[in-house]
């Protein structure tokens, strides 16, 4: 918001589009085996619905909604690594966990399919959060330090990314090189 505002003070166009990711299933996977079956493929669903809460919230505030009136558009939650890790959940766990307004799910293909032919919309995920924090205080209960594990996966994502980001630099300056051998 705050470089939204810049730009109308600039001047500029205050209509940025923009996403902020959640990789949904690392959550649970960082913690499979080491939490109680019932608390199994919750993790990353929990931090969604905290996530999805806080966010309705800010669109709620003042700031927020002056910043609109002057034309920007809200920064969209996009859930990201929604397709189900363990073969014993459901194809579309996350799917139908994570359906809701003003958020994108880039959802493996594979996953998409599963959706198409048997997956169906039912209720939306809850502004207010649901049940996300008893389901996060189980978690911790369970021995989970949600922000020693949320550092991590950050830091993990970070060098994910970066590593992606080299590789793909090291190709295109490698065929750039090979046109400039060819012309």
């Amino acid at each position: 918001m705050r470089g939204i505002e810049r730009r109308i003070a600039a001047g500029l166009n205050s209509a940025v589009h923009s996403v902020a990711s959640v990789f949904v299933s690392r959550w649970d996977k960082a913690v499979e085996g080491k939490v109680p079956k019932a608390l199994h493929d919750q993790l990353g669903i929990a931090v969604a619905s905290r996530t999805y809460k806080a966010y309705r919230a800010l669109l709620d505030t003042d700031r927020w909604l002056r910043l609109e009136n002057a034309g920007a558009k809200p920064q969209r939650v996009l859930w990201a690594s929604t397709g189900t890790k363990d073969p014993k959940e459901s194809d579309i766990l996350y799917i139908k966990a994570l359906a809701a307004p003003h958020t994108v799910n880039t959802m493996p293909q594979q996953t998409l399919l599963a959706f198409a032919e048997h997956g169906e919309v039912g209720d939306m995920l809850a502004a207010d959060g649901g049940n996300a924090e008893e389901l996060l205080a189980r978690f911790a209960k369970a021995g989970v330090e949600y922000d020693a594990l949320a550092a991590k996966l950050q830091s993990e994502g970070a060098e994910s990314f970066d590593a992606s980001w080299n590789e793909l630099m090291g190709c295109i300056a490698s065929k750039s090189e090979l046109l400039t051998k060819v012309g």
